[in-house]
């Protein structure tokens, strides 16, 4: 039975067995540093590189995800191509970066654990490169670059060295230049086939075609060529004697098979193409048709198995780890969590919460609310719900670590927890998202009185004062009414006193309900999933939330910057995203409703009045552009009175 791991957000690794089926269930971790990919070979430990070029082993990670990782490249420095090779039972990570123009090669080796930094000079001064490849046998690294011009050049990096300079530099020869019929051919990228031959896709600068040719690197020949009529991504794999690459909407796969070569067979090649030697063999498939082989269209960077003697469940490894923090210090306060009284809990965790941090301590935490959310489920009258938002607040939870925790909160509508979840925790699944919504839109208002919740996030655009006076809270548009505005009456609009322009804009929530809808606003998710879990919403749930949305859309509108005042306040484009995504869910209930009528349509006039002004705005664009100019090359001197007329 395999196992895969899956990288998104470029933090969250999620590793499932090929039985499971629903994603929210799988398990994740949440990294402390940004992935650029992921890298396995048969029989090794699946390995993780930075963006910053450290590599780490994929099961140190998963035992302390939140571990600090360390800058190896310098800033600026960006990570271009890297790929994992097996030497002499040994695996070897190369990657090269750029920065400013310049190349350099990092060459990983883990027996000894070896990082080597060379400085790579690639081909002629005023060009760059554009694609690499790599193979490693009998500890020599031939390395291979893509330049602009159509070159490929190569470069050879021994593995058997001592002690290196503090500069190493790399020169590099000409390969092979990619002419077809005295033309230059742009390369995109590229493969190596095997010793003597690379495959290479690129456009033509005559034709502007592109197409996937097969070179003979030895005898400087051109073997064969297709055309790709309808287009590419510039993506070539090569992977158990086969090519892969997306034509037009389609995966081709061409299964090839190269000879020895001689000079017959390559000038052979050149009169007939069709005849034995690099035999090219292409076939369309659809995507379904080529997962029913066995490989998933998942990005191989961010994809790779795991080696059989890293199968293991969450629970296991749980357990595994649960065992080394039990021979620690705090055995006695976990094994006492089962029946301890609340009070005596709260000391023991003041305790622990002041002693200095250990390295451990991440994961000391997630035990303490796994033990703690056993026995709530277990005592149904247990909830020492003060212990559980101090270990929140510690910053070091994720969804991963504690799945159960928001679980236990949603059936005890603990609204504060939820939010402090929402607030933290980066890795929560749209279904407990969803969740959470449900709650906070159906719960009383009087139940909220009197709750500890945080309310940095309203607490510049809603005037709680006179939110408890008036019992809603009122806001007063500057000079903007969101109203249906036509070219031929906004101009009689504009002319009318400022009185009759305000209008009042009234908060469909109370301020409390308003700081929990923000942190759904917030919080990280995934269209895909989230969708078929916001149709659960009942009719009464959407149009109170779409009316808070609204509320919170005209808000910024008043403002030229399109942004609320306030600390943390929810952004234009969560706003808009979260408006769209509640009436694709419930598009087809919302238009039939007549209770719907009044916010779609004010919707409907709001945002063509925004679309009028900004109309209008484009139309002097070019002249503001043109006054910025003028302001730019006149020496006003120190003082200086100008008059511009706009025409």
């Amino acid at each position: 039975m395999s196992s895969c791991v899956q990288l998104s957000n470029w933090r969250v690794l999620k590793i499932w067995k090929n039985e499971d089926m629903n994603l929210d269930k799988v398990f994740k971790a949440t990294l402390s540093a940004d992935v650029y990919s992921l890298h396995s070979i048969q029989n090794t430990e699946p390995l993780v590189l930075f963006r910053e070029g450290a590599v780490q082993r994929l099961d140190a990670l998963l035992a302390e995800p939140q571990q600090k990782i360390e800058a190896v490249i310098s800033d600026e420095e960006v990570i271009k191509w890297a790929k994992l090779f097996m030497d002499s039972n040994e695996p070897v990570l190369i990657f090269v970066t750029e920065k400013h123009g310049n190349y350099f090669v990092y060459v990983q080796v883990f027996n000894p654990h070896n990082l080597h930094k060379y400085t790579l000079l690639c081909g002629e001064e005023e060009t760059y490169s554009l694609s690499f490849a790599a193979c490693v046998k009998e500890r020599l690294v031939t390395l291979l670059c893509l330049s602009c011009n159509g070159c490929i050049y190569e470069t050879l990096i021994p593995l058997n060295q001592g002690k290196l300079e503090e500069k190493q530099v790399l020169v590099t020869s000409l390969l092979l230049k990619t002419y077809v019929s005295g033309n230059v051919l742009k390369g995109l990228s590229f493969a190596i086939l095997d010793k003597d031959h690379v495959a290479v896709m690129g456009t033509s600068l005559k034709a502007f075609k592109e197409s996937i040719s097969v070179w003979n690197t030895k005898f400087q020949t051109l073997q064969t060529s297709k055309e790709l009529s309808q287009g590419t991504s510039g993506q070539l794999w090569c992977y158990g004697g086969k090519l892969f690459m997306l034509h037009g909407k389609f995966l081709t796969v061409i299964p090839f098979k190269c000879e020895i070569s001689s000079l017959a067979a390559a000038l052979g090649k050149l009169k007939n193409i069709q005849t034995p030697g690099t035999q090219t063999v292409s076939h369309f498939v659809n995507w379904g048709t080529f997962q029913g082989d066995g490989l998933e269209s998942q990005d191989s960077n961010n994809l790779a198995p795991l080696k059989g003697q890293s199968k293991r469940s969450l629970r296991t490894r749980r357990n595994e780890t649960k065992s080394q923090v039990e021979d620690s210090t705090n055995k006695e306060f976990l094994s006492g969590i089962k029946d301890a009284s609340e009070k005596h809990l709260e000391q023991q965790l003041s305790k622990f919460l002041a002693d200095k941090r250990t390295p451990e301590f991440q994961i000391t935490v997630g035990h303490i609310v796994t033990e703690l959310v056993e026995r709530c489920k277990a005592e149904p009258a247990f909830y020492p719900q003060s212990n559980l938002v101090q270990l929140i607040q510690t910053q070091v939870l994720s969804y991963s670590l504690c799945p159960d925790l928001m679980a236990v909160a949603l059936e005890k509508r603990d609204v504060h927890l939820l939010q402090l979840c929402l607030q933290q925790f980066p890795d929560i699944p749209e279904s407990i998202t969803c969740a959470c919504l449900k709650v906070f839109l159906s719960i009383g208002d009087d139940s909220l009185e009197g709750t500890n919740i945080n309310m940095e996030s309203v607490i510049g655009y809603i005037n709680f004062a006179q939110d408890k006076k008036m019992g809603k809270t009122e806001i007063v548009q500057n000079g903007f009414s969101p109203v249906l505005l036509e070219e031929n009456n906004f101009d009689d609009k504009l002319n009318k006193p400022e009185d009759t322009m305000n209008t009042t804009l009234t908060c469909p929530v109370t301020p409390q309900k308003a700081a929990l809808l923000n942190a759904i606003l917030h919080s990280a998710y995934s269209e895909t999933f989230l969708l078929p879990n916001l149709k659960d919403l009942t009719v009464h749930h959407v149009i109170l939330f779409l009316q808070y949305l609204h509320f919170l859309y005209e808000k910024c509108s008043e403002n030229a910057s399109m942004t609320l005042p306030g600390p943390c306040p929810p952004t234009l484009n969560q706003i808009m995203d979260w408006i769209c995504l509640l009436l694709d869910a419930h598009f087809t209930v919302v238009v039939m409703i007549p209770e719907a009528k009044g916010i779609l349509t004010s919707l409907y006039k709001f945002v063509k009045a925004q679309v009028w002004v900004y109309s209008e705005l484009n139309k002097i664009e070019g002249s503001l552009q043109q006054l910025q100019k003028l302001h730019q090359q006149r020496n006003k001197g120190l003082y200086s009175i100008e008059v511009l007329e706009l025409i």
